[in-house]
């Protein structure tokens, strides 16, 4: 059964590490947005290869900056196209440099 987004926003960092890739890629855009700045980052790097194209697409600038490299090096190319120019553009340049050759290609296409 859904979460919600007031439920997935209410789980704490423990609770959304302990769910698994197939219930990260159920959540919904909104459920995705409603998880706070400080536990985005505490997604381990399969839960965020585990994100939907739509749930990063849905992710606001605050949680693009909220994301660390290691989270960030792991985007694919398609998840790193879904970041769009506001979320491209707030990427930090340690977050930049974390960036494979691939996704910076595919970010001028």
């Amino acid at each position: 059964q859904a979460l919600g987004a007031a439920g997935v926003g209410a789980l704490s960092s423990d609770q959304l590490r302990a769910l698994n890739t197939a219930d990260i890629a159920a959540l919904t855009t909104a459920e995705i947005a409603a998880i706070s700045t400080d536990n985005i980052s505490t997604l381990t790097t399969s839960e965020i290869k585990a994100l939907t194209t739509a749930q990063v697409a849905g992710l606001d600038t605050a949680h693009v900056q909220a994301l660390g490299t290691a989270q960030v090096a792991v985007l694919s190319t398609a998840q790193a196209q879904a970041l769009g120019a506001a979320g491209v553009g707030a990427l930090t340049s340690d977050q930049l440099r974390a960036l494979s050759t691939a996704d910076v290609a595919a970010l001028t296409t």
